[in-house]
């Protein structure tokens, strides 16, 4: 039998095929394993910091890793120093740990008042007050909070209570894999029977029919029991153009809210909020030039005040005005967001259903086919790589091949509608992804 230590090698080994060395000397150098069991690893780390992060950017690939290495899926636990270890639960009936995602933490504002308050109403009678609730805005003004705030007051209230959060590929994922396994039943009975269901980015099952179906039948399920749905997205139901009108119909019978990015004074509170959380004191002046310069996007002005801890933390800063310049800067420039050919290539398989081997391979189905021309127009579109580059990501097809693949798109785009809604959707998902 191998030993944590071990299978946390293995581990390391697969994410270094996928991330940069520096990325993982920074994150993962003092990182270390401290329990493995059937369902889950717990990792020590040295900071709260390198906790959120590693939580938030990294639990999902080393859950993929742990799969590929197990073919089973684990929750990924991730301490600091003084942190107790926690007991085992069912991580399929639990809230990520995530802290400060409450009702507490989030800062109200005209572009937000309306979710907000609808969120909250959902938390004080579940099942009664709008039911689904779906909110929508673009990514990084506050869905997952309001998302996750909802279910943690109602988990505070009644522990008994029985919740569920899952993102719409992670769904997408786990469906394919019960199908596969031939534990559909078990699936069912995971996600049918709660009394919370929430759904985050339900934007990914669009255009995955198989997907849609369960999910319309989980849906149901649910509400005709009477309890509560609670769904986000990046766009409202009437411009996913792929999603089954049944679907469509049922989010829109609740209440759909919008978030809109923040003003001014939002920008400035969601900043002082942001760095109190963190143990950091920011000068007014400091808090102005960020909320002055960040104006589209919370998760951004996080982002500057986590960069500004790690300036205190890791390089024993005193943090001034020209301090929050360069975090800023770092910041924009991160956020300049080129998707790398691995996530185009991941995205455009997942809405075909299919995989990735399959549309790197040489498979001459139809909908392989259609699929791997797609990727190939999108890496040339959203990416810098020349046409030898694309070919040799798909066993080393030659530039003709890409040209020729890319020039049917780009004819098809002219006088073919679904396939130009084909082409928007997967962007839209590849723009919604985690970026790493």
């Amino acid at each position: 039998m191998n030993s944590v230590k071990d299978i946390w090698q293995k581990v390391l080994d697969i994410l270094a095929t996928q991330l940069t060395p520096t990325a993982m000397d920074t994150w993962f150098l003092d990182c270390v394993p401290l329990e493995l069991d059937d369902c889950r690893l717990v990792l020590l780390t040295s900071s709260e910091f390198k906790q959120e992060i590693i939580t938030k950017r990294f639990s999902d690939r080393i859950k993929a890793a742990l799969y590929d290495l197990f073919a089973s899926d684990f929750e990924v636990i991730v301490l600091t120093e003084g942190d107790d270890l926690p007991s085992g639960k069912d991580s399929a009936n639990a809230l990520p740990e995530m802290a400060g995602y409450t009702f507490d933490h989030f800062i109200v504002g005209n572009s937000n008042r309306f979710a907000h308050a609808a969120a909250v109403a959902v938390s004080d009678n579940p099942g009664k007050t709008y039911n689904p609730l779906f909110i929508y805005g673009h990514s990084g003004l506050g869905k997952t909070h309001l998302l996750l705030a909802i279910g943690n007051a109602i988990q505070q209230r009644d522990p008994r209570k029985r919740i569920v959060y899952i993102k719409g590929d992670e769904f997408t994922n786990q469906l394919v894999r019960a199908i596969k396994n031939g534990t559909t039943e078990d699936f069912h009975n995971k996600y049918r029977n709660v009394d919370l269901f929430l759904v985050d980015d339900i934007q990914f099952i669009a255009g995955k029919q198989q997907t849609q179906n369960e999910f319309f039948h989980t849906f149901n399920s649910i509400y005709e029991a009477g309890n509560q749905i609670v769904i986000t997205s990046d766009r409202p139901p009437q411009e996913m153009a792929t999603l089954d009108d049944r679907l469509r119909t049922r989010f829109e019978w609740g209440l759909m809210a919008d978030i809109q990015p923040p003003d001014l004074e939002t920008r400035m509170a969601i900043t002082r909020n942001k760095a109190a959380q963190l143990g950091l004191m920011l000068s007014d002046d400091a808090v102005a030039y960020i909320a002055d310069n960040i104006t589209d996007n919370i998760r951004r002005l996080e982002g500057v005040v986590k960069k500004l801890t790690a300036y205190k933390e890791i390089l024993n800063e005193i943090i001034d005005i020209d301090s929050v310049k360069r975090a800023i800067k770092d910041v924009i420039k991160e956020g300049i967001y080129t998707p790398t050919p691995e996530i185009i290539i991941r995205e455009t398989a997942r809405y075909f259903q299919i995989e990735e081997s399959e549309l790197r391979g040489q498979s001459r189905s139809k909908n392989v086919a259609m699929a791997r021309q797609i990727s190939m127009y999108l890496i040339r579109t959203l990416t810098n790589l020349s046409l030898q580059s694309i070919g040799e990501m798909y066993e080393g097809r030659n530039h003709a091949t890409v040209l020729s693949s890319i020039r049917k798109v780009e004819n098809l785009l002219h006088t073919d509608q679904h396939t130009g809604i084909v082409v928007r959707d997967i962007t839209s998902n590849i723009n919604s992804s985690e970026r790493e």
